[in-house]
């Protein structure tokens, strides 16, 4: 196969960009070159931690899971035509377990999960995809748009499991792609009493544009909108060690949580179990996502859901290793940062 640019993630702190020769697609694979891939914060992750949980780093491999492609020849299975702009479903469940038996594809323990090692993902030029994974997408969407359907497919998830309802008071943490992501589903349900929550300022005007009632950067802003009653939704979508203890604080008694974030070093910090179990609290967390990839399409293609306002900056593969860089040291002005291969 043809050598391309790819970028490696060796260990914590250390990206490179080299030439990746992928391997020849097997019988049940199909070669794509890649159109457009986001920068996750999963990635983030593995490149400030070197690994997330028990997926440690252990050899160099590529990330991006996050992406939509062009197959290079027809895929009969999934009617889909060579040259045609799909998106990918980065993972390939076993569909043999027992979680998968129950229809819980997302928590399988024994999936294959594109870009998250030891399976290497989309950063790159081309690589090969099982035939499986491909979605087929309207005419009209763009690579773009194609590889915001995962993150929004996360988003889609942790809404089903929150189970939002007419005006309910609701707190947002995290105001990054999620996090907004979040508050514009939440608004398409009908909640508009949504209090949003995030350090940068930026994220905070776009959070208000996109329909948040309130926001703030600290939980003061909950306090004060509340009367000190505390929120009866929280959704926490943050980075931060103390998300947990940021969304148990900011929760109503007897109030749900759904924590969709990855923390900083994989652990929570100050974490109060008094706190949580006065409150009577509903504490869910969410792992990616269920069967919600035609959701996220018809959201995107009926206008329902802007993911382009989401995107703020782009790269190419050379350039990619910045894409990380800025994410991490907090760019003003980024919430979203696409790599885009070709």
């Amino acid at each position: 196969m043809t050598s391309n640019k790819a970028l490696f993630i060796h260990a914590a702190n250390d990206i490179q960009i080299r030439d990746y020769t992928p391997p020849a697609p097997t019988s049940d694979e199909v070669m794509v070159d890649v159109a457009a891939v986001g920068v996750c914060g999963s990635d983030l992750h593995y490149y400030k931690d070197g690994g997330i949980g028990g997926a440690i780093i252990q050899a160099p491999f590529v990330p991006g899971h996050e992406f939509s492609a062009r197959a290079v020849q027809d895929v009969p299975a999934k009617n889909v035509q060579a040259g045609e702009l799909v998106a990918v479903d980065p993972a390939t469940p076993c569909h043999t377990c027992e979680w998968c038996a129950r229809g819980h594809h997302n928590l399988c323990p024994n999936v294959r999960f594109i870009g998250a090692p030891p399976y290497n993902g989309a950063m790159t030029k081309s690589f090969p995809v099982p035939q499986s994974t491909l979605i087929k997408l309207p005419a009209s969407m763009s690579a773009e748009q194609a590889a915001m359907l995962e993150p929004l497919g996360v988003c889609i998830h942790a809404i089903d499991l929150a189970k939002p309802k007419l005006m309910e008071t609701i707190a947002v943490l995290g105001c990054g792609g999620i996090g907004l992501g979040i508050i514009q589903l939440l608004v398409k349900t009908g909640c508009h009493k949504i209090i949003a929550i995030d350090p940068q300022q930026h994220r905070l005007d776009k959070a208000l544009s996109l329909g948040a009632s309130e926001v703030g950067n600290s939980l003061d802003i909950i306090s004060a909108a509340t009367a000190s009653r505390g929120c009866d939704l929280v959704i926490e979508a943050t980075n931060s060690p103390n998300g947990m203890h940021d969304a148990i604080m900011a929760s109503v008694i007897g109030g749900r949580v759904v924590l969709v974030g990855i923390p900083d070093g994989d652990r929570y910090t100050n974490f109060s179990a008094a706190q949580a179990r006065r409150r009577g609290l509903d504490l869910r967390f969410s792992r990616r996502m269920g069967d919600v990839y035609d959701r996220a399409i018809a959201l995107v293609h009926n206008s329902h859901i802007d993911v382009d306002t989401l995107i703020t900056h782009r790269f190419s593969i050379e350039e990619s290793e910045q894409a990380f860089k800025l994410q991490v040291n907090e760019e003003p002005g980024l919430i979203k940062s696409m790599i885009l291969p070709a």
